[in-house]
């Protein structure tokens, strides 16, 4: 398994933060590995306070569970009780944020760490979070759960 760079994650966090101080947002920014682990948190003059342990949720649970947020929302809706489950598990070590601003890293086929971004809106860090990764060259498709194939959202 590949994890990402620390080079990689101080370029997305960079991007992030840029594309945030156009929508004149300061939002804390956090990459960790494939297994959860930090790798960077950033967190920008004028950012509230708790976005950094936000960001960093949101980042180890789309790389843990290895689907963004927006998957993981649909789960959580489905699955409550199991969901809340999760973030009681001994090797959990962050609880698990089925939240927009959360996506999964994935390079060459392979899921190398995980983003979060907090401090704007839903929308807004969902926005920030796509925006980079598919401007610096990142996958932005994922299967549906137990399906083979083709991404969630595609057409066959």
């Amino acid at each position: 398994m590949s994890n990402i760079s620390l080079d990689a994650a101080e370029e997305i966090i960079a991007a992030a933060h840029q594309r945030a101080l156009a929508l004149g947002k300061a939002v804390s920014v956090a990459v960790v590995d494939a297994g959860g682990f930090v790798v960077a948190v950033r967190r920008p003059d004028g950012a509230r306070p708790l976005t950094p342990d936000i960001a960093r949720a949101k980042a180890y649970a789309a790389a843990v569970m290895q689907r963004p947020g927006k998957m993981l929302k649909k789960w959580q809706e489905s699955q409550p009780v199991f969901f809340s489950q999760l973030s009681q598990l001994p090797g959990a070590s962050m609880p698990i944020l089925a939240a927009d601003g959360s996506v999964t890293i994935k390079k060459d086929g392979e899921i190398i760490g995980g983003l979060g971004i907090a401090g704007g809106t839903a929308d807004e860090d969902q926005a920030i979070a796509d925006e980079v990764l598919a401007a610096l060259g990142y996958e932005l498709e994922f299967a549906a759960w137990g399906v083979t194939g083709t991404p969630a959202g595609k057409e066959s």
